[in-house]
């Protein structure tokens, strides 16, 4: 779904092909798998299980939408060491990459459309598919739709990919539209490139994963606001089939700056948070925010994204600055065996994770798996969260500080760069500063570090080293970097 994933993933020494390490910014696997192990839920060998989407049923059975265009209930995903039982629900439809289940029926998106899907007789197999919406086009393969839970209105929010990931050749293509119950469509918001995962963040308000590519300097998270402009211009031809939402914006043809064109141009929605490439993904992909209340460990309320390219799951958080969206993003899990898609909560508040390498190269080794990430019990010792102050930031962690090294201003390392707003490919990291930690304050609990920072930079990511940060046990961070994007600074 990325042209970018082309770059490459693996690397040759000496006549042998190895996957690029991580540890520059991660970590290792091995000191990630004491927090959070990797439990494999297999299925038949004849069963090539590319999953795109994941719905926990109501007798809290699994379900399964696949590239394939299947549906599969699963029994035992979630036991302890699962051997779970497959069993085919409904086939023959087109990429399933939303799967929403409400009042005995499924609704799913494909590429085509949105339909809902009922086993209308009892047998445990579908046999009504009823189109709700099939309003936009669809011409190439690369033409990708993804597709929403159904929100508390009854709509399914769609981002739909470019055609052939370059063009807008059929209606709304690089637009999300909203499918009401009924089968209205509603269009949200233009300027979508190539999206792989939508929902609610965790305050609730619907969000879409962006790759790196035009227009777009690295991946991220964006919110979808109503009447916004999310950054790629080519599906302007679109707008005289939303005329409630007004004229085309005009942007720039030469290169320039996201925070310069979001002041010029009203309808720009800036990137919510940046995932810096390669230190944070090549690709991000499917997301869901931890509801279960402490059983997945200390990150409640949080957002799990997978990478499709590096088949790891991030952490991210959000917040409204100034009425604008911006938050931070932080490692999580490496070591899973394939390019993700989705994730889902499980009733025991594990994470279900699966995918497939179909179409580009992946770092994981496997063509699809499905796996499940399990607290372990033991808490990490982790950047927590990240907010902004209007003189610097907040640092909470999971675990209490060494308070005399979290005291020294001089114990973190911070630097900001922002990428180019252009039409060409991706961005490097441009217009860098270093900020200074003038003052660092501990609370009373050690658990939080107030930093007063000179040089804050708007519009810059603000990439964080705690390197040198100790725990009140002498032990060093699980993962020393986080990656925060000051849209704006909080007023005093």
């Amino acid at each position: 779904m990325r042209t970018f994933w082309f770059a490459a993933l693996v690397v040759l020494t000496s006549g042998t092909l190895r996957a690029e390490t991580l540890g520059d910014y991660w970590g290792t696997a091995d000191e990630e798998s004491k927090y959070y192990r990797i439990v494999e839920v297999p299925f038949p060998e004849e069963l090539a299980l590319e999953a795109g989407s994941f719905e926990v049923l109501p007798d809290e059975r699994l379900a399964i939408g696949t590239r394939r265009g299947e549906i599969f209930f699963v029994d035992g995903a979630f036991d302890e060491n699962p051997q779970p039982k497959y069993r085919r629900y409904a086939a023959g439809l087109d990429e399933v990459m939303g799967l929403s289940y409400r009042d005995g029926s499924f609704y799913i998106t494909q590429q085509t459309e949105v339909t809902r899907v009922t086993d209308t007789d009892g047998d445990g197999r579908a046999d009504e598919f009823k189109t709700l919406s099939d309003a936009w086009g669809f011409r190439n393969y690369h033409e990708f739709a993804f597709g929403s839970k159904m929100d508390a209105e009854g709509n399914i929010w769609v981002a739909l990919c470019l055609s052939e990931s370059y063009r807008s050749k059929v209606p709304f293509r690089g637009w999300c539209v909203k499918v009401t119950k009924d089968g209205k469509l509603i269009p949200v918001c233009s300027g979508i490139r190539s999206p792989c995962g939508i929902g609610p963040n965790e305050h609730g308000v619907m969000f879409y994963a962006e790759s790196q590519g035009p227009w777009n300097g690295s991946c991220s998270l964006k919110a979808l606001e109503p009447g916004g402009f999310m950054g790629h211009p080519v599906s302007f031809n679109w707008y005289p089939l939303a005329e409630q939402l007004g004229p085309a914006p005009v942007v720039p043809n030469t290169p320039s700056r996201m925070e310069i064109e979001r002041r010029r141009v009203k309808e720009l929605v800036p990137y919510a948070v940046v995932f810096p490439y390669r230190k944070m993904g090549r690709s991000i992909s499917g997301f869901v925010v931890d509801r279960t209340g402490g059983k997945f460990g200390p990150f409640q309320n949080q957002i799990f994204i997978g990478d499709f390219s590096l088949s790891v799951v991030m952490r991210a958080t959000t917040e409204k600055v100034n009425g604008v969206w911006q938050g931070a993003c932080y490692p999580f899990r490496e070591g899973l065996a394939t390019g993700l898609l989705a994730c889902e909560f499980t009733p025991r508040g594990d994470l279900m994770v699966g995918g497939t390498n179909r179409g580009w190269p992946v770092r994981g080794p496997r063509p699809y798996a499905l796996q499940r990430l399990d607290w372990t019990g033991k808490v990490p010792f982790e950047v927590k969260e990240i907010n902004a102050r209007p003189d610097g930031f907040l640092v909470t962690f999971t675990k209490p500080v060494d308070r005399a090294v979290a005291a020294l201003p001089e114990t973190y390392a911070l630097t900001t760069y922002t990428h180019i707003y252009q039409q060409g490919y991706g961005s490097p990291e441009v217009d860098h500063t270093t900020p200074r930690v003038l003052k660092a304050v501990v609370s009373h609990d050690a658990l939080q570090v107030r930093l007063q920072v000179e040089g804050l930079i708007q519009g810059h990511v603000h990439e964080f080293d705690f390197e040198h940060l100790r725990s009140e046990e002498s032990a060093p961070l699980v993962h020393r970097n986080a990656y925060y994007t000051l849209n704006e600074i909080p007023r005093p």
